[in-house]
């Protein structure tokens, strides 16, 4: 089993400097970067964070690894808090270029031409909250992540339902890879009591509530979908914001 290692070990040369947001800011200061790097207070060893001059930005978080010299980062949407980047690399340079371009508010895409090991989740910004935007901005990611894993049956589910537009209508999240609905967005979501499962090999299945009972199978992923639109409750109006 891996285990954790000594920081002061693992990262010498940032102990010596004290922090990891030292070691990032004289990174950053070499190669004329206009930022400002922030220290944890009880990990400054693994632990750095960048503001943004936008507001619809949290802090990016950059994190060490405990077991091997690499390093993360995460950056959010505030509304929400879900990423809308992260990714991890060897290459503290990197690391900065990447830091300054969040808070500079560049656009995603140009952070990841920035420092090419920053993943973008397929969300996009949605500075004004607006919830049809950001429910297509939780298909759009994931659409993303199906794209990325190797598992073709949810990747045909999450298309499947995409493709049907009173689906695509309902805010799309999931748990366990189970693909559920709800009428409001995060932080608060108000869960559709309809629930999508892909299996290797296997049917797919409906049911009516989360670990609940299987109401129904389907051998295609298009079958499943027009399975959960019969058994889709009436009435459900437009996405509404998620209350804090």
């Amino acid at each position: 089993m891996t285990t954790s290692r000594d920081p002061v070990t693992l990262y010498p040369d940032i102990a010596t400097e004290g922090s990891l947001a030292a070691v990032l800011q004289a990174a950053a200061d070499k190669e004329g970067l206009g930022v400002s790097f922030q220290a944890s207070e009880t990990s400054p060893l693994l632990r750095a964070s960048v503001t943004s001059v936008v507001p619809h930005r949290t802090t990016l978080a950059i994190s060490a690894a405990a077991v091997e010299r690499r390093w993360s980062i995460r950056g959010c949407e505030s509304f929400q808090g879900l990423a809308l980047i992260e990714g991890g690399t060897q290459d503290l340079a990197q690391v900065a270029r990447a830091a300054h371009a969040w808070h500079d508010g560049a656009e995603l895409a140009e952070i990841h031409r920035a420092s090419p090991f920053v993943h973008l989740t397929g969300r996009f910004e949605v500075p004004d909250h607006d919830p049809e935007r950001l429910t297509e901005s939780e298909w759009q990611h994931l659409l993303t992540e199906a794209g990325e894993v190797d598992w073709p049956e949810y990747r045909a589910l999450i298309e499947a339902a995409y493709a049907e537009p009173t689906l695509r209508g309902l805010y799309p999240f999931t748990s366990h890879w189970t693909l559920r609905f709800s009428t409001s967005t995060r932080p608060r979501l108000t869960g559709v009591l309809l629930c999508l499962d892909a299996y290797r090999q296997k049917p797919y299945t409906l049911s009516t509530h989360f670990m609940g009972e299987v109401v129904a199978e389907a051998m295609t992923a298009a079958e499943a979908v027009s399975l959960a639109l019969r058994h889709l409750p009436s009435g459900l109006g437009p996405v509404t914001p998620g209350a804090h």
